[in-house]
């Protein structure tokens, strides 16, 4: 059992928070029994060390399971030490670390994608993890992260994530212009989700959304830059019926993917 919080390998996960350790090493934080379950499940590979309290691993047998099955070493720790690794105010007993994998642009649109989401200049980790979420729950293909957006393996991206970023391809670090490029390229439509646009409704009428569809989501409070909106196809807004000033980044950018989902599968 790791017992001493200040031990170099503690530190080591540790420094994971950090994004100059992430780059360097390749590697990032994952955080309650939730984003461990679906490593295992799905993407048992890339766990490089695995880390829990004994209570809380008595607590998920399910864990214990997935770990022996996918040959996955368990080490444990003190509350102290799983302290000292989390990003966490109060972690949930069970840490990993994990190998980043993202998936290369070209790959994600040479698999002949439906629906991708993507993200250009997403700035806050809650909404960024949520719109992952969102792609996965409507069965989108795909998410592609541009360069400005916020670090897919932020510990706060990666828990808003619940599991989801181990589900579908997500890239990084792609030119806006490449991907939107490449989108048309593999026969999508690329719609700006913008409130200068015309109205979803409209859209929805004359049947647009049903087509291969990649959706374009920009920054939190400046949304696209015109040179981002002059890139896609066209833009749509969400019609808000009461008194709200505005959408929520992440709830908008659900409210599109599930759109292009019905309409795709009507």
């Amino acid at each position: 059992m790791l017992e001493n919080p200040r031990s170099p390998r503690v530190r080591a996960v540790a420094k994971l928070t950090k994004r100059s350790a992430r780059t360097e090493t390749g590697l990032f934080l994952l955080e309650g029994p939730q984003a461990v379950r679906e490593a295992l499940s799905y993407r048992p590979d890339a766990i490089v060390e695995l880390f829990a309290t004994p209570a809380a691993w008595d607590r998920h047998s399910d864990l214990r399971h997935a770990a022996v099955q996918a040959d996955v070493r368990l080490e444990y720790v003190t509350e102290f030490v799983l302290a000292a690794m989390a990003d966490t105010v109060t972690p949930q007993g069970v840490v990993a670390v994990a190998r980043q994998t993202p998936t290369s642009v070209r790959d994600i649109f040479a698999a002949a994608p439906r629906l991708v989401a993507i993200c250009e200049e997403v700035r806050d980790p809650g909404n960024l993890g949520t719109i992952i979420r969102a792609a996965d729950a409507t069965g989108a293909d795909a998410v592609v992260l541009t360069g400005r957006t916020v670090d897919l393996y932020n510990p706060k991206v990666v828990r808003s994530t619940t599991g989801s970023l181990f589900h579908l391809p997500v890239s990084v670090g792609g030119d806006l212009a490449d991907v939107v490029s490449r989108a048309h390229e593999a026969g999508l439509q690329v719609v700006a989700a913008d409130v200068k646009g015309d109205d979803l409704l409209a859209a929805r009428a004359e049947g647009a959304l049903a087509r291969p569809t990649a959706w374009l989501f920009g920054n939190e409070a400046r949304g696209l830059e015109d040179e981002a909106l002059a890139l896609a196809d066209r833009a749509l807004r969400l019609p808000i019926f009461g008194r709200a000033e505005s959408l929520n980044l992440a709830t908008a950018a659900s409210v599109c993917l599930y759109e292009s989902a019905f309409a795709q599968r009507a």
